[in-house]
């Protein structure tokens, strides 16, 4: 027997509101990156000239990327950017789960002091200048190590670690040690293989945050061959006061080539890796945010 749509007028126009909402929200989210690639892929001048440009570009040009990319200073902070992208992202990683790790552990001494230390890290944090001198003292300051060292661990990322790890049933632990395994034997070999879900989260929380930060670069580098991508974008932005690009010989690159097309170009060039990878963990992403919200 067939049931009957019990539902009300006011039920199906609560629907079609809420699909007008929503697609109200997804092109207010996603005009403005094809706006972005749109003018990217258009003559600079043309861009600058011949009025706002919406939806196609109006007289497509790759010579916004081909001076992009022959620029050996924007290639090198893009190197820098994907070194410290994947070296960053690794360490932070194994180093934050090892912590959680042992702090999952109940027979750990102080425990409890431990996290209630990184608890109030949560609300208070080191002000500019204090973190500055402590980089100082460190030796940190113009050096690839910047970038690597103060990001390696999160008190954040280890409660999701810690919420993983406290579900993983301790008779894997137990088999381990019973075949002469030392706890890092066992948090190399047995915990992490099945903790994928959540090193997949924190790797793509940690490496978005190392991909778009200009922040460090711009405080505690003042050399140019060590700022990252997004820093060296930062720069460009800020300094395009003209309306078309200068060399590192001091000459015009291209007539047809602004600093706005430049900008635009960067813009695409520096989110195109992320967009790109984000598909590949976002089984592995949605599954570890759902950890710890449903108990079996």
């Amino acid at each position: 027997m067939k049931t009957r749509d019990r539902r009300t007028g006011g039920d199906i126009a609560f629907d079609y509101a809420n699909v007008i909402a929503m697609l109200i929200i997804c092109f207010a989210t996603l005009y403005p990156v094809w706006y972005v690639l749109v003018n990217s892929f258009n003559d600079g001048t043309d861009a600058m000239t011949g009025g706002q440009i919406y939806w196609i570009p109006r007289q497509f040009s790759l010579e916004n990327y081909v001076t992009v990319f022959e620029n050996a200073g924007i290639m090198t902070a893009m190197g820098i950017t994907v070194a410290k992208t994947l070296i960053g992202t690794v360490i932070h990683v194994f180093f934050t789960a090892m912590v959680a790790y042992a702090l999952s552990r109940k027979e750990l001494i102080f425990r409890n002091v431990y996290m209630i230390m990184g608890t109030i890290t949560l609300f208070f944090s080191a002000p500019l200048i204090p973190n500055y001198l402590w980089l100082r003292d460190l030796g940190l300051l113009d050096t690839f190590g910047v970038y690597i060292y103060p990001a390696m661990f999160s008190f954040f990322d280890l409660i999701i670690f810690l919420a993983f790890f406290r579900e993983i049933p301790e008779g894997l632990e137990e088999a381990a040690k019973i075949d002469g395994a030392n706890d890092f034997s066992i948090f190399v070999r047995v915990v992490l293989p099945v903790s994928l879900p959540v090193v997949a989260t924190i790797s793509l929380f940690h490496g978005v945050w190392q991909w778009n930060d200009y922040f460090t670069g711009l405080l505690y580098t003042n050399k140019a061959d060590l700022q990252p991508i997004q820093t060296f974008l930062y720069r460009v932005i800020a300094q395009s006061s003209s309306n078309q690009i200068v060399g590192a010989t001091g000459g015009a690159i291209n007539r047809t080539v602004t600093s706005q097309s430049i900008k635009l170009a960067t813009m695409v060039i520096t989110t195109f890796p992320i967009v790109v990878a984000y598909p590949f963990l976002q089984r592995y992403f949605v599954k570890g945010m759902m950890i710890g919200s449903i108990k079996g």
